[in-house]
Protein backbone atom coordinates (compact mmCIF):
# COMPACT_ATOMS: atom_id res chain seq x y z
CA UNK A 1 0.00 0.00 0.00
CA UNK A 2 0.89 3.93 -0.64
CA UNK A 3 -0.28 6.77 -0.03
CA UNK A 4 0.38 10.33 -1.25
CA UNK A 5 -0.43 13.60 -0.54
CA UNK A 6 -3.56 13.74 -2.21
CA UNK A 7 -4.79 10.73 0.21
CA UNK A 8 -4.72 8.38 -2.73
CA UNK A 9 -4.50 5.04 -1.69
CA UNK A 10 -3.19 1.80 -3.76
CA UNK A 11 -3.44 -2.12 -2.80
CA UNK A 12 -2.34 -4.11 -5.15
CA UNK A 13 -1.89 -8.12 -5.45
CA UNK A 14 1.10 -8.05 -8.30
CA UNK A 15 -1.65 -8.64 -10.62
CA UNK A 16 -4.07 -6.02 -10.42
CA UNK A 17 -4.02 -2.30 -8.37
CA UNK A 18 -7.02 -0.86 -6.35
CA UNK A 19 -6.73 2.62 -6.32
CA UNK A 20 -9.07 4.55 -3.33
CA UNK A 21 -9.71 8.06 -3.04
CA UNK A 22 -10.98 8.20 0.74
CA UNK A 23 -12.06 12.10 -0.16
CA UNK A 24 -14.59 11.19 -2.56
CA UNK A 25 -15.81 8.22 -0.97
CA UNK A 26 -19.71 8.29 -0.32
CA UNK A 27 -19.73 5.06 1.63
CA UNK A 28 -22.59 3.33 -0.68
CA UNK A 29 -21.33 0.37 0.81
CA UNK A 30 -21.53 -1.31 -3.11
CA UNK A 31 -17.83 -2.15 -2.45
CA UNK A 32 -17.94 -4.96 0.33
CA UNK A 33 -21.89 -5.77 -0.46
CA UNK A 34 -20.64 -7.02 -3.93
CA UNK A 35 -16.92 -8.39 -2.93
CA UNK A 36 -16.91 -8.63 0.82
CA UNK A 37 -13.57 -11.32 0.15
CA UNK A 38 -11.37 -7.88 -1.14
CA UNK A 39 -13.56 -5.31 0.81
CA UNK A 40 -13.92 -5.33 4.52
CA UNK A 41 -14.01 -2.27 6.15
CA UNK A 42 -13.57 -3.70 9.73
CA UNK A 43 -10.12 -4.87 8.81
CA UNK A 44 -7.27 -3.16 8.43
CA UNK A 45 -6.22 -2.48 5.80
CA UNK A 46 -9.41 -2.80 4.89
CA UNK A 47 -8.93 -3.53 1.18
CA UNK A 48 -7.22 -7.24 0.36
CA UNK A 49 -6.82 -7.57 -3.15
CA UNK A 50 -5.57 -11.31 -2.99
CA UNK A 51 -8.91 -11.83 -1.61
CA UNK A 52 -10.14 -12.91 -5.76
CA UNK A 53 -9.86 -12.51 -9.06
CA UNK A 54 -8.19 -9.43 -10.92
CA UNK A 55 -11.28 -9.44 -13.31
CA UNK A 56 -13.78 -9.57 -10.27
CA UNK A 57 -11.85 -6.74 -8.07
CA UNK A 58 -11.75 -4.59 -11.66
CA UNK A 59 -15.61 -5.53 -12.41
CA UNK A 60 -16.70 -4.71 -8.44
CA UNK A 61 -14.83 -0.89 -8.46
CA UNK A 62 -16.58 0.20 -11.43
CA UNK A 63 -19.65 0.00 -9.45
CA UNK A 64 -18.59 2.92 -7.18
CA UNK A 65 -21.23 5.42 -7.69
CA UNK A 66 -18.49 8.00 -6.71
CA UNK A 67 -15.26 7.42 -8.15
CA UNK A 68 -13.17 6.48 -5.40
CA UNK A 69 -12.19 3.51 -6.67
CA UNK A 70 -10.72 2.51 -9.60
CA UNK A 71 -8.51 -0.70 -10.16
CA UNK A 72 -6.03 -1.55 -13.09
CA UNK A 73 -4.20 -4.42 -14.21
CA UNK A 74 -0.34 -3.63 -13.37
CA UNK A 75 1.85 -3.09 -16.63
CA UNK A 76 -1.06 -1.13 -17.63
CA UNK A 77 -1.90 2.33 -17.39
CA UNK A 78 -4.20 3.14 -15.10
CA UNK A 79 -7.61 4.02 -17.44
CA UNK A 80 -7.57 7.29 -19.01
CA UNK A 81 -10.93 8.89 -18.49
CA UNK A 82 -9.90 12.01 -20.13
CA UNK A 83 -11.97 11.27 -23.09
CA UNK A 84 -15.41 11.32 -20.55
CA UNK A 85 -14.94 15.16 -20.68
CA UNK A 86 -15.31 15.37 -24.11
CA UNK A 87 -19.04 13.41 -23.44
CA UNK A 88 -22.23 15.63 -22.50
CA UNK A 89 -21.76 15.99 -18.62
CA UNK A 90 -24.79 14.03 -17.09
CA UNK A 91 -26.13 14.31 -13.59
CA UNK A 92 -28.37 12.34 -11.67
CA UNK A 93 -30.20 12.89 -8.56
CA UNK A 94 -29.98 10.07 -6.28
CA UNK A 95 -32.77 9.54 -3.96
CA UNK A 96 -32.52 10.56 -0.68
CA UNK A 97 -28.77 10.88 -1.53
CA UNK A 98 -26.01 13.00 -3.31
CA UNK A 99 -25.95 14.31 -6.74
CA UNK A 100 -24.04 11.79 -8.82
CA UNK A 101 -21.90 13.87 -11.45
CA UNK A 102 -20.66 12.06 -13.81
CA UNK A 103 -18.27 13.28 -16.82
CA UNK A 104 -15.56 15.60 -16.33
CA UNK A 105 -15.56 18.83 -13.55
CA UNK A 106 -13.57 21.33 -12.00
CA UNK A 107 -14.93 21.87 -8.53
CA UNK A 108 -13.81 25.31 -7.63
CA UNK A 109 -13.60 25.58 -3.78
CA UNK A 110 -14.40 29.33 -1.20
CA UNK A 111 -10.38 29.25 -1.17
CA UNK A 112 -9.36 29.40 -4.39
CA UNK A 113 -8.63 25.86 -4.83
CA UNK A 114 -9.78 24.11 -7.65
CA UNK A 115 -9.98 19.92 -7.92
CA UNK A 116 -10.54 18.76 -11.52
CA UNK A 117 -12.55 15.40 -11.35
CA UNK A 118 -12.90 12.79 -14.60
CA UNK A 119 -15.44 9.94 -13.87
CA UNK A 120 -17.85 9.75 -11.14
CA UNK A 121 -18.05 12.37 -8.71
CA UNK A 122 -20.90 12.54 -5.83
CA UNK A 123 -21.41 15.93 -4.41
CA UNK A 124 -23.60 16.37 -1.02
CA UNK A 125 -27.25 17.25 -1.27
CA UNK A 126 -27.99 17.16 2.27
CA UNK A 127 -25.33 19.91 3.86
CA UNK A 128 -24.74 16.98 6.38
CA UNK A 129 -21.46 16.13 5.06
CA UNK A 130 -18.00 17.01 6.15
CA UNK A 131 -16.39 16.69 3.32
CA UNK A 132 -18.50 19.36 1.35
CA UNK A 133 -19.02 19.84 -1.59
CA UNK A 134 -18.14 16.00 -1.54
CA UNK A 135 -20.74 13.61 -0.28
CA UNK A 136 -19.20 11.55 2.60
CA UNK A 137 -22.60 9.14 3.44
CA UNK A 138 -23.91 11.41 5.93
CA UNK A 139 -27.55 11.65 4.32
CA UNK A 140 -27.90 7.99 5.71
CA UNK A 141 -27.54 9.33 9.43
CA UNK A 142 -29.97 12.55 8.99
CA UNK A 143 -32.24 10.78 7.08
CA UNK A 144 -32.43 13.11 4.41
CA UNK A 145 -35.36 13.32 2.31
CA UNK A 146 -34.52 14.63 -1.01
Amino acid sequence: MSTSASKTKTYSNGEVTIVWKPSLCIHSERCFRGLPEVFDPKSRPWIMPEGTSAEAIIEQAAQCPSGALSAYYNGEEPADTSSESQAPLEIEVAPGGPLIVKGGITVKHSDGQAHNHTGTTALCRCGASSNKPYCDGSHRKVNFDG
